[in-house]
């Protein structure tokens, strides 16, 4: 299947193309044919989007995407809040059709936003069952994804049996899942491993987990979300790089309370680190890594995080982390009485951490994060005439005021998605689901003795 795809603007973050106006895209089967102008190509199906922007489909590096029925529930929790109720208690509640039902439709609500690349770090996970469920859902949503598992708790934490952040690895899980569902690097869901990391446990259960990750040849990610002073084993991303275990198959998110050396060692082993800018802006007192990364001279990645928290939407994401970067360059400039000559983060590098920088974090460079032959057919088009778009005087910029409802199609892997601004999904089928997901949700508070509020409270 051959499709051309005739566009008005094509931003492809791919340095040896550039962005181009007025040219084409052809796609055959789940890849790039060719980028370019008057390209002359036979197709056997063409889309008419000459009035459209074409750019990679976002990368969402970092979603507990299991939490999609709790979305919004604690837009007012704070960071012990979260850890508390969510982390503490309701992810340790979920049954593996909870899990199900939160990564398909939390995996749909991305590819509805414009997102063809999740990153789901799934750590409520306590039997295969649950493990394989949760791998359903992400397959059966047609996104591209990282399927990161980790064990969950058992039950709720008490206060003489808080959370143990240092759970082993689900190594019998992980073992499985590579030899049978996920053995090929090919497919459209692969397999990682999540850990919470040094900063929460043991230097010997990281161990663990690092070495696993590496005889199974995925990527392995973790939390880093204390000061070095304050983690459970201060040195021990040190302690990982001396070992030969940290480098490019490693990714790190959040990073914000290290100190820039730190950071930079890490950096400096090929590591990638994740920055999710509205949750971190919501409930920590620092500015998120990504601008330091990014002055460091490396190319960061952004997420979203919890849904239960912040909206899953990368738009608004990547709007964050770029206000959050040039803001703190500011300020750190004015510290030495100067005021900025030009703006210190340009709109493109923002994009460049939602489409490249995502791809490279997860280890999927060489397959999707731009538009250029041989790539993966991952693309999105945004309709330049809608009224918050139009006129276009560069499609970098207008990508930069862009919101979810100016996707007009989503394509993953040569796939078509969404068209003409709606999902390609059955709609009694869609209902049926998200009354399931609203259930799920009911059932999942009330068992843990939460109300929602009243409206208009």
């Amino acid at each position: 299947m051959r499709t051309l795809i005739d566009c008005g603007w094509i931003v492809t973050m791919d340095p040896g193309t550039g962005d181009l106006r007025d040219a084409q895209i052809l796609v055959e089967g789940e890849r790039i044919a060719a980028v370019g102008r008057d390209l002359g190509a036979r197709a056997d199906a063409r889309i008419d989007a000459r009035g459209m922007i074409a750019l990679p489909g976002l990368v969402n590096a970092h979603l507990h995407t299991f939490q999609t029925a709790l979305r919004g529930f604690g837009t007012e929790w704070t960071a012990p809040e979260y850890f508390r109720h969510q982390a503490g208690d309701l992810s340790t509640r979920y049954t593996p059709e909870d899990n199900h039902l939160g990564n398909l439709m939390g995996a749909l609500n991305q590819i509805d936003h414009g997102v063809t690349t999740v990153l789901d770090f799934c750590h409520n996970l306590k039997n295969r069952e649950q493990v394989e469920r949760s791998l359903d859902g992400l397959e059966e949503s047609g996104i591209r994804a990282v399927f990161a598992i980790a064990r969950g708790m058992d039950a709720p934490m008490t206060p003489n049996a808080p959370a143990a952040a240092g759970r082993r690895p689900l190594e019998e899980e992980a073992r499985l899942l590579r030899k049978g569902r996920l053995a090929s690097d090919e497919r459209l869901v692969t397999l990682a491993l999540a850990m919470s990391g040094p900063h929460w446990a043991t230097y010997e259960t990281c161990l663990e987990h690092a070495r696993l990750a590496k005889e199974l040849g995925i990527l392995l990610c973790s939390h880093a979300t204390k000061k070095r002073a304050e983690a459970r084993v201060p040195d021990g991303y040190d302690r990982l790089a001396a070992d030969g275990l940290l480098g490019p198959e490693h990714n790190l998110v959040h990073c914000q309370l290290l100190e820039d050396e730190e950071l930079k060692r890490i950096l400096d082993t090929g590591a990638s680190i994740t920055s999710t800018c509205m949750n971190e802006l919501h409930d920590y007192p620092e500015f998120p890594a990504a601008g330091r990364v990014h002055r460091l001279g490396f190319l960061p990645s952004i997420g979203v995080d919890v849904e239960v928290q912040v909206p899953a939407d990368m738009w608004r994401e990547t709007q964050a982390a770029l206000r959050a970067a040039r803001q703190e360059a500011m300020m750190e400039l004015a510290k030495t009485g100067k005021k900025a000559e030009r703006m210190p983060v340009p709109a493109r590098a923002a994009l460049a951490w939602a489409t490249l920088g995502g791809a490279r974090a997860l280890g999927l460079e060489d397959r999707i994060g731009s538009l250029a032959p041989g790539k993966q057919a991952d693309l999105i088009l945004l309709r330049a005439a809608d009224l918050n778009l139009c006129p276009v005087h560069d499609p970098v910029y207008a990508i930069e005021q862009a919101h979810a409802g100016n996707v007009d199609t989503v394509m993953i892997g040569g796939r078509l998605r969404k068209q003409h601004g709606r999902m390609l999904l059955d709609p009694s089928w869609l209902r049926a689901r998200q009354e399931a997901l609203a259930a799920s949700a009911r059932r999942l508070l009330r068992e843990a003795g939460h109300a929602a509020a009243p409206a208009g409270a």
